[in-house]
């Protein structure tokens, strides 16, 4: 499930449920809390735990792949992937070898739900991060390739333009418009209320 804001309205939620397929008491979840520094006290990590718990998932695990096995994650049937620095996300997650890892879990078809930053990871490439907020590459990251377990490219956020304030005067979609011919590519603009559901092959 890819997403801007995790599990953020009814529908969404109802969604996951049926996704999840079976009685969600014996459901075990991870949330991956490495692209926040405020790790698992970042107020979104905090209202995925409770959104898990209130749906009746009662085993409910923070990870932090930049210092926990990624190995961990073959533990889960559901792992979410919270917001934050995209960069730092993606160089910890292929740091740590969780990349290599996410392919074994997708191939059991566990439910991987991606939130803003944790669903960009999971397209082919975070170019678009690169385009809208250079400045957050604290750590210098020069390869921008995801994960690739969907070939959507996602831009989170999309009604937000106070989060991605007019450069140049140019809104939001004419600055995406402007990636897309630039890059030959179609970037999936989600909402905060959206969320696009892909089944990995």
């Amino acid at each position: 499930m890819l997403t801007s804001n995790g599990l953020y309205t009814d529908d969404i939620k109802e969604q996951f449920v049926q996704l999840v397929g079976y009685n969600l008491s014996s459901v075990r979840a991870a949330i991956i809390t490495t692209a926040s520094p405020e790790k698992e006290r970042n107020k979104h990590a905090i209202k995925a735990i409770n959104d898990f718990v209130m749906l009746g998932i009662q085993t409910v695990d923070f990870i932090d792949i930049e210092f926990d096995s990624p190995e961990l994650l073959n533990n889960y049937q559901v792992i979410y992937i919270n917001g934050g620095n995209p960069y730092m996300l993606l160089y910890h997650l292929k740091n740590s070898g969780a990349d290599k890892v996410f392919n074994q879990v997708a191939n059991k078809k566990s439910i991987i739900v991606g939130a803003s930053a944790g669903a960009m990871v999971l397209g082919p490439h975070i170019q678009i991060v690169n385009h809208f907020t250079p400045w957050m590459n604290e750590l210098n990251v020069n390869d921008f390739r995801g994960l690739e377990l969907t070939d959507k490219i996602v831009f989170p956020h999309y009604d937000r333009e106070d989060l991605f304030p007019k450069a140049d005067g140019k809104t939001i979609e004419e600055r995406i418009r402007f990636f897309e011919q630039m890059n030959n590519c179609n970037i999936c603009r989600l909402k905060d209320h959206e969320f696009i559901w892909e089944q990995v092959e």
